[in-house]
């Protein structure tokens, strides 16, 4: 079982911090989901390493989204909370695909399970977009080949199969 961790507490203060809503409300409810996801999936990802991935979900937006920097996360909650939050930061960029540049992809995929991170994100931006008759679901549906042309590489096949089909359903 995976514990209750300080880096959701630092994601929250942080996120709260600077009025961060997840379409009109709390922000945790965007981590808190993509964290559920993590957690069902957590058999993918060896066990020594499985607190260190949970964390980097609960911090995933924080530099992307606050005012901390990769010092400040690291020396809060150490080396592998603040890189899997680098990893996941977006480029510089005026539209969607500008922030999400191949340098982007490359960051993901260069560090341990950032792909697995991102994976847990984008699963539960679809599972609420899709619930909630967001017009983002298009928007992820119309992403998702190219995003798995960029990232799937022979991991977390079952978790990619069921984005898949929560596409296609």
């Amino acid at each position: 079982m995976i514990k209750m961790s300080k880096a959701r507490l630092y994601a929250a203060k942080q996120h709260r911090a600077v009025n961060q809503t997840y379409d009109g409300g709390d922000y945790m409810v965007h981590i808190d989901l993509a964290a559920m996801v993590g957690e069902e999936y957590i058999d993918l990802i060896p066990p020594a390493e499985r607190q260190d991935v949970m964390d980097g979900i609960y911090v995933h937006d924080v530099l992307e989204d606050t005012h901390k920097t990769y010092n400040d996360l690291k020396s809060e909650l150490g080396l592998s909370a603040a890189e899997y939050s680098y990893a996941l930061q977006n480029e510089k960029g005026k539209t969607r695909v500008e922030r999400a540049n191949a340098k982007y992809y490359q960051g993901i995929k260069n560090y341990k399970h950032a792909t697995f991170v991102k994976l847990c994100d984008r699963y539960a931006n679809t599972i609420y977009s899709k619930q909630n008759g967001s017009s983002m679901f298009k928007k992820y549906k119309s992403e998702w080949p190219a995003f798995k042309s960029k990232l799937q590489d022979g991991r977390y096949e079952e978790l990619w199969t069921n984005l898949d089909e929560l596409y296609n359903s």
